[in-house]
């Protein structure tokens, strides 16, 4: 086959997420393209067995991947409340593999995920034309097992290794790189490796030896379509952004601090970055989300490439300081990780609806850089770029990703450093020592960098407004008004740093699809089979310089969303004239592909 999805489910603590990233590893190590759903309950543990504890994570793995699939063509199902979920969420096809462990179906089990009867196949109307396996998987687990030492409670928890085992035979993965998955993950407990490794090995000689009643899959490999040689890999989002952001300190010579406060989904850049002193970065955890950002913008005047990282809410908390960092104009990188809102919301599921706040949530006129990443592994590159543009441009730039691509992976060629685009931080020439003020700006309207510790560059930076020329605190209202449009003429010249809009799918349709940030995989497959263009957003503000050229041909133009038309709106401020329809969804999931296909199809 070309490409398979697959969905593993069960409770939050059965190691979906583990298994799903596991086998997600190995087929990027196979050289398949993958794009991955973690799909995880908010509550941090809730009961054993109910419906609001099934965790999933789904993946499509093969070549000419863009999404983690609408439906899933196989599924493995730990318990009978997973399989309830799954079906219910319409999550697999009619004509799907669901693997189940037929231990967790008692009628406790029954009770638990509020089953009215004892036939939970017929009750869910699940159709013929599914091929049920029924696996005992915990019986199995048991016996592997029961030489090893481990107590009963141990030994349940390596279930889902029996399932990866299992799932190994039906794609006909090879176990030695499985085994060394497996070693890498439990290095550091190494006690846990032996019967981990057991557990898989036998659950892969069951589908072998007992020859079940399922074909195996073989999957081409997409390696040879690969533009570039290299090391590739799997990587999820919030680690390619800490990675890029790593990769910008060391391009551009700067110390790499990041002040933030832990947040749903965003923790995990601060868990990455905290790990990386051996490149020297600088992490602090502040006490809340003000406090974070402020020391961020404090080791920005002190010279260093400055960052924190949120999600919505904190993205509110900190808009007052975002404020002082486009008054002082000093470099900023704000990552926000969108989560479902408002408020607590849903946090932890996706949505794009921060993006009105990114652009205009702050008092005053305070214009600041806006760019999104679009799968998991370019929030490197983005990271990369929202910090290049925040040192040569002095700066906060604002990062929008989210939920889907922070949590999710997808195959990633790790880059030299040498290929990366060179960073230039913005530098007070040595002429201006002894007669340097804060004021003091270049051609493009920029001003210069000076920090403590350079002599003859003493200066003070505020937050109340300045005098144009002298740098001084100035109330004249000519001056202001002339200062609020030299912070407005700084963003709108980043123009000439960005790329020209690309117009993806057939270029020559009537119709285009618009979308902007995480959406693009879902895009790009409902573009190829509406046979239309598709015109993806990167950076937000400024547009790119073509944008009205680009959108100004097409008859139609649809808008996709997981808000309710914030993109929309803002394209329409820009370009009245255009004919902007809208598809928008607010469900906290990443779009379906077949869903965008219909509406379009009208």
């Amino acid at each position: 086959m070309k490409k398979i999805v697959v969905r593993f489910c069960g409770d939050s603590g059965d190691g979906m997420q583990l298994t799903g990233n596991l086998f997600s590893s190995l087929s990027a190590i196979l050289g398949h393209e993958i794009s991955t759903l973690p799909d995880f309950p908010a509550e941090i543990r809730a009961p054993q067995g109910t419906l609001g504890g099934v965790s999933g994570f789904q993946l499509q793995l093969g070549s000419d991947v863009y999404t983690p699939g609408d439906k899933a063509d196989v599924i493995v199902a730990m318990n009978a409340a997973a399989l309830k979920v799954c079906t219910l969420g319409k999550h697999y096809h009619d004509h799907a593999i669901v693997i189940v462990d037929t231990d967790a179906f008692t009628d406790k089990d029954l009770e638990k995920a509020q089953y009215k009867t004892d036939n939970p196949f017929m009750e869910l109307g699940i159709p013929e034309t599914v091929q049920i396996v029924p696996v005992a998987l915990t019986t199995l687990t048991k016996e592997a097992l029961k030489d090893s030492g481990l107590d009963n409670k141990s030994m349940l928890k390596s279930r889902n290794m029996f399932a990866f085992g299992l799932i190994c035979w039906l794609f006909d993965q090879p176990m030695d790189e499985a085994i060394h998955l497996l070693e890498d993950k439990f290095k550091k407990k190494p006690a846990l490796i032996a019967p981990n490794t057991k557990v898989m090995v036998d659950g892969y000689n069951y589908g072998q030896n007992l020859a079940l009643s399922i074909n195996q899959i073989r999957l081409e490999s997409s390696v040879e379509k690969n533009q570039k040689a290299g090391y590739y890999t799997s990587i999820a989002g919030n680690k390619a952004t800490a990675w890029g952001l790593i990769a910008a300190a060391e391009k551009s010579g700067k110390r790499l601090f990041l002040g933030s406060y832990p947040i749903t989904p965003a923790t995990d850049i601060m868990h990455e970055l905290a790990a990386r002193k051996d490149v020297n970065v600088m992490v602090v955890q502040a006490e809340d989300e003000i406090a974070g950002v402020c020391t961020a913008i404090g080791a920005a005047f002190a010279g260093d490439l400055a960052c924190t990282s949120t999600s919505g809410p904190g993205l509110s908390l900190k808009s007052e300081a975002i404020g002082l960092a486009v008054m002082a104009e000093l470099p900023l990188v704000v990552i926000d990780v969108q989560r479902g809102g408002p408020s607590t919301g849903l946090p932890t599921k996706t949505e794009q609806t921060d993006l009105m706040q990114a652009i205009y949530g702050r008092n005053g006129e305070c214009p600041a850089v806006v760019i999104a990443a679009s799968t998991s592994a370019n929030c490197f590159d983005f990271a990369y770029e929202a910090c290049k543009l925040a040192l040569e441009n002095m700066t906060p730039v604002i990062l929008m990703t989210d939920t889907y691509l922070a949590n999710g992976t997808s195959l990633w060629r790790v880059p030299k450093l040498a290929e990366l685009p060179v960073i230039t931080p913005q530098s007070v020439p040595e002429e201006l020592k002894g007669h340097y003020n804060p004021a003091l700006r270049d051609e493009r309207g920029v001003r210069y960098w000076a920090f403590p510790g350079m002599e003859g560059f003493e200066h003070r930076n505020i937050g109340l407004e300045r005098d144009a020329e002298k740098g001084t605190i100035s109330t004249n209202p000519e001056n202001h008004e002339r200062m609020v449009q030299a912070r407005k003429a700084k963003i709108a010249q980043v123009v000439n740093q960005i790329p020209d809009l690309r117009v993806q799918g057939n270029a020559s349709s009537d119709t285009i699809l618009v979308g902007w940030g995480s959406t693009e995989g879902h895009l790009h497959a409902a573009a190829d089979e509406l046979n239309c263009a598709l015109a993806q957003f990167n950076y937000i503000h400024p547009l790119p310089r073509n944008t009205r050229e680009v959108l100004s041909q097409y008859k139609r133009l649809i808008v996709c969303e997981l808000n309710t038309g914030q993109f929309a709106a803002y394209l329409r401020s820009q370009f009245p004239e255009l004919p902007i329809e809208q598809y928008n969804e607010t469900q906290g999931q990443p779009f379906a592909v077949e869903r965008i296909v219909k509406y379009a199809s009208k």
